[in-house]
């Protein structure tokens, strides 16, 4: 694992139109659905809890940036708890390590359900509607940065020392080592935090270190 293109760590060639990659493999108008919704409905979103709340600039604002940071929680705890262990997804999800070029993810629809029942409606309930509507644009940009990031990691090449660069390594040891850690795609902080952050000496024969 001490390859100088974490690229190639990550994924053999792929092809997009493998017909046993499961109802996960989106075609590229599906896929890519995603950056055009989300950035306009976080604005739609925005706007509405403007009209809402126009005096409670400041904590609409941290409303937003809590919004982006508690998604990086809920990408790992996905990551780790749902995509890798829970029945069919996790099946689903095997196909990505199968194939790590091929556009496999969650439909925008689907996506979009869920963060309106399960953030959206509950975070309501205990928060004016404005600031909700703040926090959960921010959880959006904070989901849509973090699927640039998986499409980036496999598709895009990236300079040594990059920002970029560090995350491919890092996530060519997940698809290395699997289940043993780095499970955050868009950052790696919460793989500190509980101990699943896995690094490898460069004199080592490739055995995994992790912190804990």
């Amino acid at each position: 694992m001490n390859s100088q293109n974490p690229a190639k760590d990550i994924a053999a060639p792929g092809h997009e139109s493998a017909p046993d990659l499961g109802p996960m493999h989106l075609s590229r108008a599906s896929f890519f659905a995603d950056f055009y919704v989300y950035p306009a409905l976080a604005a739609i979103f925005l706007a509405f809890a403007i009209f809402r709340t126009p005096n409670r600039w400041f904590a609409m604002a941290v409303a937003f940036v809590v919004g982006m940071a508690v998604w990086t929680f809920v990408e790992y705890i996905m990551h780790r708890y749902v995509l890798h262990h829970l029945t069919w997804i996790k099946d689903q999800h095997a196909k990505h390590h199968d194939d790590a070029k091929a556009l496999i993810g969650t439909p925008t629809w689907l996506s979009l359900v869920v963060i309106l029942i399960l953030v959206l409606g509950p975070v309501s309930m205990y928060l004016d509607l404005g600031l909700a509507c703040s926090f959960t644009a921010g959880l959006m940009i904070g989901y849509l940065g973090y699927t640039l990031a998986h499409y980036a990691i496999h598709h895009w090449t990236a300079h040594n020392g990059s920002y970029l660069f560090s995350l491919k390594r890092r996530h060519a040891l997940h698809h290395h080592y699997n289940d043993l850690g780095n499970f955050g795609v868009s950052n790696g902080f919460w793989d500190y935090v509980f101990g699943t952050n896995i690094t490898v000496r460069p004199d080592s024969d490739s055995t995994p270190l992790q912190a804990h």
